[in-house]
């Protein structure tokens, strides 16, 4: 049963929504056609103030909001996605991955997904698919404030709140922010799971178009308690109260351990917090214009060269520490020796300054989507090993860069080069190339490529690391090449992609502690295809399948297929009414999945058990109502007639899972 707090807490959230002086109208529907992609006539002429400006002199009172956004980084407008299909899309855990027992613990991808990217890493990533990210932040343009309120619970106290708010206060001035909080408890002992998300956005553009500035400001913590996993796995077929709390883990005093789904503290587990704030801003040089119309005359910039600098400044943290100190567990289950009841920590802290200088040349007066960017970067990094040692490191690098969106939308090109010149990282690079195709309208898109990536162990691998990494002398540089294609069909709802990875130097755990590098190259290659079939008028099939294989001596363990099928009743009923319902079932083949390590944070290579997991099977109703969406699942339901999965050595997955959400936007 849901505690009786967090009933009260839902329902003064309905309250404060209720409350607000709702700005909806019937020309607001998202994901049916009336959020704009594409802004106002002066944005998709590349710039310009006018009296006419839709953004600054729109009626207050009109019956619908145009808004879109940006991906960082991007030039491309995007629309909301407000299709209700999918639960992935409000929940942020991929079914391509799996977590240690309960939402918000290390979580792993069953895809091979080596580390792509240069430059320094602290090596904390077991967490980073909870985090707010530089790469998914969006910059938005709205002609009215956009609000979206998200409320989820679920089995045994779980929660998660989301929340996001953009307003233009000008036609070119735009600001918004973000915060997510999830809580899980979790089924066992020393299991719960807490994260706070946050992020502010803000973007600046001149009346003249010619300097622009953005800010982002994106701040990330992680609770997370650790218990090891059960002592003994085989006592879960004969629970005495049919409840897994009642069993012991190994990690955590029993006494110690608190099951409230409002308490966010942690005694035995990792803290990481990963701070980031970003300023870009650049001046153009380049040609005034104007068009007259009959009713206006409309001013148009069109930058041809661009100065940019961009500063971001990381405060990152990796702890874990244990304050109910069990000596023998220690000595037991990681072999590890510690002093009874004295409590201790593992620390890593950096941060980070990066000061990056581009200039960069626009060769189509007419097309912002095309450009030549040079850029060189000096970078500052200290850190603290622990309380009394520092680090102080530093970096130069080159980046060079070329893009090109074409005109006619036919061609989408990007070449871009990053190479670490002196410093810690000195010679690492990146180098990647893509091209992206229209077929035609009813073909579809092909996008193919190719990305190789040359980078320094991440520090956790360094001597000067505070963490009990083994057998870290001497480790190479990694290598990774990722040639990658991939079809789209819109019109058909069918997509084809393919990817073929060669590594060198590979690093990983095979232990609890040990760090190996398998020196020997070795190649995997992933197949994925994703189709949607139409059953009937209202029934629709979704399938999507995953292959992958590795090829020579690699110490990769991988599933063969990984599958996700749902049959879904779905369609508009009652005019107001979006519906789909039915079933989803996920299955991966058998394989030595990974084993988990408490101390570092990591995952380990383990080529000693087995887990043959059966089908996941959910129910799930989601519907929406104008702006209200609702989605009501029922995950696990196969464990009603058999065992729960082994998700690793000694975590077990959930059982029969409930969850309860919403998601609801409104217009000021």
């Amino acid at each position: 049963m849901m505690k009786r707090s967090t009933i009260l807490g839902l329902l003064m959230l309905l309250f404060v929504i209720a409350d607000t002086e709702w700005g909806w109208s019937q020309g607001f529907r998202p994901g049916m056609g009336s959020f704009s992609s594409g802004g106002s006539m002066m944005q998709q002429m590349g710039g310009g103030k006018s009296k006419m400006d839709s953004l600054q002199k729109r009626d207050q009172y009109a019956d619908s909001i145009t808004i879109f956004y940006k991906s960082f980084d991007s030039t491309r407008n995007r629309s909301i996605d407000s299709s209700i299909n999918d639960f992935t899309t409000r929940f942020p855990m991929p079914f391509t991955h799996y977590h240690l027992g309960n939402f918000g613990t290390a979580a792993k991808s069953m895809l091979f997904s080596p580390m792509m990217k240069t430059g320094f890493d602290a090596g904390f990533h077991t967490f980073d698919m909870y985090k707010f990210t530089l790469e998914n932040t969006r910059f938005y343009q709205t002609t009215r404030p956009y609000t979206e309120l998200g409320y989820l619970l679920g089995a045994k106290a779980e929660q998660l709140i989301d929340l996001k708010h953009t307003q233009n206060r000008k036609s070119n001035f735009n600001f918004g922010f973000e915060y997510r909080f999830s809580n899980s408890p979790g089924t066992l002992k020393n299991q719960n799971a807490s994260h706070n998300n946050f992020r502010f956005t803000s973007h600046y553009q001149s009346n003249n178009r010619q300097y622009e500035l953005f800010f982002l400001y994106i701040s990330n913590k992680s609770s997370v308690s650790e218990n090891g996993g059960l002592v003994d796995v085989k006592k879960l077929d004969s629970l005495a109260l049919n409840d897994p709390y009642e069993l012991e883990t190994r990690l955590g005093r029993s006494g110690a351990a608190i099951r409230n789904p409002f308490n966010t503290s942690v005694s035995t587990g990792h803290l990481q917090k990963d701070n980031m704030l970003l300023i870009r801003h650049h001046y153009d040089l380049g040609k005034k214009d104007s068009l007259v119309t009959d009713s206006a005359t409309y001013k148009i910039f069109y930058p041809r060269f661009r100065i940019e600098h961009t500063l971001k400044y990381q405060q990152q943290l990796g702890q874990f520490f244990d304050n109910n100190v069990d000596s023998l567990r220690y000595v037991n289950y990681f072999n590890y020796r510690t002093r009874n009841g004295q409590s201790f920590q593992f620390k890593d802290s950096w941060k980070i300054l990066t000061n990056e200088f581009a200039l960069i040349s626009f060769p189509d007066k007419s097309n912002q989507s095309q450009f030549l960017k040079a850029a060189i970067a000096i970078q500052q990094i200290s850190g603290n090993s622990d309380t009394i040692n520092s680090i102080k490191l530093n970096n130069i690098y080159a980046i060079g860069e070329y893009r090109n969106r074409t005109k006619n939308q036919v061609w989408d090109l990007e070449a871009k080069g990053e190479l670490y010149l002196n410093g810690f990282n000195a010679g690492d690079y990146s180098a990647l190339l893509s091209m992206k195709r229209l077929l035609g309208k009813k073909i579809g898109f092909l996008n193919i490529g190719l990305h190789n990536v040359n980078r320094t162990p991440s520090f956790i691998f360094n001597a000067e690391s505070t963490f009990p990494v083994q057998n870290r002398a001497g480790f190479n540089k990694e290598n990774s090449i990722r040639f990658f294609g991939m079809y789209e069909n819109p019109a058909k709802a069918v997509k084809v992609s393919a990817e073929y990875s060669v590594v060198s130097n590979y690093l990983y755990f095979d232990s609890f502690f040990a760090a190996r590098q398998e020196a020997t190259l070795f190649n995997v290659f992933q197949l994925g295809v994703f189709k949607k079939f139409s059953l009937s008028k209202h029934l629709n099939w979704y399938t999507e399948i995953h292959a992958q294989k590795t090829l020579g001596t690699a110490p990769v363990n991988l599933p063969l297929f990984i599958t996700r099928n749902r049959l879904a009743f779905e369609g508009n009923f009652y005019t107001n009414l979006f519906l789909s319902t039915g079933l989803e079932l996920r299955y991966n083949t058998p394989y030595k999945a990974d084993g988990y390590s408490p101390l570092l944070g990591q995952f380990f290579y383990q080529n000693r058990q087995m887990f043959s997991n059966r089908p996941d099977i959910h129910a799930f109703l989601h519907f929406r109502i104008k702006s209200f969406k609702g989605f009501i699942r029922f995950e696990n339901l196969n464990t009603l007639f058999s065992k729960v999965n082994l998700l690793s050595d000694q975590y077990p997955a959930q059982g029969v899972w409930n969850r309860i959400g919403i998601w609801w936007y409104f217009v000021n």
